[in-house]
């Protein structure tokens, strides 16, 4: 009998078709739980989106580079080259790596766009009218912010998937090795990377639609969702490496973790994960769009004209 416990915890000797069940109901528990690999860059380029299609396809798009890497990570896992993660914590590296390329993203749309957000203003100041504004409706200039680049949520999604975690030991150490051939084995990988799939495009679903409930035009969920998205990268990536550079020098952290008692990765303990999640999530991101709202409610008010 298939249980929770049997999923987390697989026995030998299992048929291949179970084993590709067991992959995907994993992907589908790794895809909702709070993971620092998936939730800060599906959030950060949903929320750019600022739609229930885009957010979609942020979080297929994500995925599908994500689904590829499990693909290659359970065939080496077949071959017994995947032993590399047993001896060396590659951890810290890949925070680095994804932290540097969200960086370099959320620059691009910071200094790349009409807005022209001055770095040393991204903790306050009034960026509101940048020359551009002063020059023209305030319309025309979020109308004017430049979009996510989709296809680095997919290059993001490729090296986030690096990333090692209970769900990787999983799949890579026990459930691949069952597999009667590395072809098989890269279904295991492929399955995983669908359920996670599965989820995260419902997740970058809700995501992209938060501001909506603010009631917000068009244009002004754009601006919001489009800067949020800049910021969330920028200061996100800093963070990312930063941490990356202390695990680094310092792999100790990354197994330092309060348990929860709950028996699902990412759940089953408070680490270096859980603090990614909250920072870049739940501190960086929420504070880029409460930013990103107040913005355009100034930007409301000075367009109106007197005695409004």
């Amino acid at each position: 009998m298939i249980n929770l416990l049997t999923i987390l915890n697989p026995p030998v000797g299992l048929s291949a078709y179970l084993i590709l069940f067991i992959a995907l109901v994993l992907g589908i528990l790794h895809g909702i739980t709070p993971d620092e690999h998936t939730w800060p860059i599906t959030f950060s380029y949903s929320v750019g989106s600022y739609s229930t299609r885009g957010g979609m396809k942020t979080g297929f798009t994500f995925s599908a580079g994500f689904t590829l890497q499990r693909a290659i990570l359970t065939s080496l896992g077949f071959v017994g080259l995947a032993a590399i993660y047993q001896k060396y914590d590659l951890n810290g590296y890949i925070y680095v790596l994804v932290g540097f390329v969200m960086f370099i993203v959320g620059y691009y749309l910071i200094k790349g766009t009409d807005l022209h957000v001055p770095l040393d203003r991204l903790f306050g100041g009034k960026i509101h009218h940048s020359t551009k504004a002063e020059r023209q409706p305030m319309q025309e200039v979020e109308n004017a912010v430049k979009p996510v680049p989709l296809n680095m949520a997919l290059v993001h999604g490729f090296i986030a998937g690096w990333g090692f975690g209970g769900f990787s030991t999983i799949i890579t150490f026990i459930l691949a090795p069952q597999m009667p051939n590395i072809y098989y084995a890269a279904l295991v990988g492929t399955f995983f990377g669908l359920g996670t799939m599965l989820m995260q495009i419902v997740i970058g679903a809700i995501f992209a639609n938060i501001m909506k409930v603010k009631k917000l035009s068009a244009d002004q969920i754009k601006y919001v969702g489009r800067s949020t998205a800049a910021r969330t990268l920028y200061l996100g990536g800093i963070a990312f490496a930063i941490m990356g550079v202390f695990v680094i020098f310092l792999p100790e952290l990354d197994s330092l973790a309060l348990s929860t008692g709950n028996p699902i990765p990412n759940l089953n303990s408070i680490g270096i994960e859980t603090v990614l999640v909250i920072l870049v999530v739940g501190v960086i991101g929420i504070w880029s769009m409460l930013r990103g709202y107040r913005e355009t409610i100034v930007a409301r008010k000075t367009r109106l004209p007197e005695g409004k």
